[in-house]
């Protein structure tokens, strides 16, 4: 059984993705940038424990929720049960981006690893640390501009990041 430390969700987020999403934040984070928009995040093991089931039952309870964000906290700090969700997810046709403090080139180092396997059900990736420096109103969704919007299954099957070009992920 797979459990997640959750600081929080956000079922009808629009801040976190394109359209009416469902945001999943996670508990804990090693890399706590300064001026961080979620500081409570940081420490591991203080949220709350839910199974990955229960969570993907929150998820399609509502009907206009197409797409799912993955945030934190770090996610890939718990990637395993985030891949068993993940998994859930997609099969049902659902969207799935996710935030991460780490750099694709970082993520995609060892193959065996359940970083990469979490990687293969992500549609989109919006990766880097948060830089205090870099934060604009005018990053989209990133937090700062150093961050990317990255096509996730593009990238792989490229072998390198391959930034999203579709209207909806447009940073600008």
């Amino acid at each position: 059984m797979a459990i997640i430390d959750i600081s929080g969700f956000a079922p009808n987020s629009i801040t976190d993705g394109p359209g009416l999403r469902f945001t999943v934040f996670c508990q804990g984070c090693i890399h706590n940038c300064p001026g961080c928009h979620n500081p409570e995040t940081h420490p591991f093991g203080t949220g709350e424990k839910y199974r990955v089931e229960d969570i993907y039952k929150m998820i399609k309870k509502d009907p206009l929720v197409k797409g799912v964000t993955f945030s934190g906290g770090e996610p890939f700090c718990q990637r395993e049960a985030f891949c068993r969700l993940a998994q859930l997810l997609k099969a049902d046709g659902y969207e799935i981006a996710a935030y991460t403090g780490f750099v694709f080139e970082d993520l995609v180092k060892d193959k065996s690893d359940a970083k990469y396997k979490l990687l293969e059900y992500l549609d989109i990736l919006v990766d880097g640390p948060f830089i205090l420096a870099r934060r604009s109103l005018e990053a989209g969704f990133r937090g700062s501009l150093n961050q990317r919007v990255i096509n996730v299954p593009a990238s792989l099957e490229k072998g390198e990041a391959v930034l999203e070009k579709s209207a909806r992920w447009r940073t600008l």
